[in-house]
């Protein structure tokens, strides 16, 4: 029998150098020992550990113990988080400044746009970058913002191009159709970044743009374009089943092609991530990347645990309410780790565990939800 996980924040009597020694062992170089210090930080009373975590976050020698320092603090969810990670948009640390960016992406001010907009001419990492956009656009609201990204649509590598084609699908950019369309509409490197963007902004206009892009596209797109037209309100049962009988099929090996497994595995990604909740192009999507990822070969469960994993990662309530409905629950959850190992995003990873903890302790809180959050901080490892 599991027992039950120490998930709440404890009142425990703590001296200044055995807290310094757990903040540092969260950048030791042995994987337990990094994720034991984690898991004991976030069991901490915020009174005690809080202002310890920002001074860590800001100063401490080991620059990856900042960062850790400073992912730990969002779970705490204090004034001074805030405080922080405002002042962090301006960090020397690489990986802090990426998490300051990705903290202001979901919880977007007016007040920081005109910073955004000068690190956008400032900002050079590859690393950061992309979280950058991705604050940028959830400020849409701002026509500066709207001039900006619209502009960055067409220039610059395809790696940061593609990335702002996603942040504006995932914000639902409206303002951003007539350009993503142009994109979608011809093939190459971008065109299934522009369709799934499309999709998900769900405009009418789209539907047109599907059809070219269907009468040009090779197979391995086209359950792409299928997801972006469910999305689009275009007869989405038909599509759901196209989309999950053609991972099955790309699944067992009969097409011969990891190009459409990959394909296939995205847009039930999508279809998860983007679909009404409770709805078949929801739950059927994510069960068959569940149903098929836990039993294939390392060759098929790879894309299918990415593909999850950002569905986990962007949409942690329908994964974790799918799970609730899994026999096989710790399969899936071994599956889900795997997919968070690879996609290695700290700050995403403490939102689902932040959800996890909330749910746990929530008042209307079933058993068996109970016991599914239970089983999830485990394997997890949270």
């Amino acid at each position: 029998m599991l027992a039950e996980p120490a998930m709440a924040q404890v009142q425990v009597a703590i001296t200044p150098s055995e807290l310094s020694e757990m903040f540092s062992n969260l950048g030791d170089f042995d994987y337990d020992v990094r994720s034991e210090a984690s898991r004991k930080v976030r069991r901490l009373d915020a009174d005690i550990v809080v202002l310890p975590l920002v001074a860590a976050a800001n100063s401490h020698e080991d620059s990856y113990v900042q960062f850790r320092a400073a992912v730990l603090l969002y779970s705490f969810g204090v004034t001074e988080v805030r405080t922080f990670f405002w002042s962090a948009l301006d960090s020397s640390n690489d990986r802090v400044r990426a998490a300051a960016y990705d903290y202001a992406e979901h919880e977007p001010d007016p007040a920081i746009v005109s910073r955004l907009l000068l690190a956008m001419d400032e900002e050079t990492s590859e690393f950061v970058r992309p979280a950058l956009i991705r604050a940028l656009a959830a400020h849409g609201t701002s026509a500066d913002v709207r001039t900006r990204l619209i502009r960055e649509i067409g220039q610059g590598e395809t790696y940061f191009r593609g990335a702002v084609i996603e942040a504006l699908g995932d914000h639902g950019a409206t303002y951003a159709v007539d350009p993503i369309s142009r994109i979608a509409s011809e093939r190459g490197p971008l065109q299934d970044d522009a369709i799934i963007a499309l999709g998900k902004i769900g405009d009418e206009q789209v539907l047109s743009v599907f059809a070219e892009a269907q009468s040009v596209s090779d197979d391995a797109m086209l359950p792409i374009i299928s997801a972006g037209a469910c999305l689009a309100g275009t007869d989405c049962s038909k599509q759901v089943r196209y989309v999950v009988d053609t991972l099955e099929h790309a699944a067992e090996g009969a097409s011969g092609s990891p190009e459409l497994l990959r394909g296939a595995a995205t847009a039930a990604s999508v279809l998860a991530m983007s679909g009404r909740d409770g709805t078949m192009e929801v739950t059927a999507p994510l069960n068959a990347l569940f149903d098929i990822g836990i039993a294939a070969s390392d060759e098929v469960r790879g894309p299918i645990a990415l593909a999850l994993g950002t569905v986990a990662l962007r949409s942690p309530q329908r994964v974790q309410t799918v799970l609730g409905t899994r026999d096989d629950l710790e399969g899936s959850l071994f599956l889900l780790r795997d997919a968070f190992d690879m996609l290695d995003e700290d700050m995403s990873e403490e939102r689902f565990y932040m959800l996890l903890r909330s749910g746990y302790w929530s008042e209307v809180t079933t058993e068996r939800e109970r016991h599914v959050f239970q089983v999830a901080m485990q394997v997890l490892e949270f």
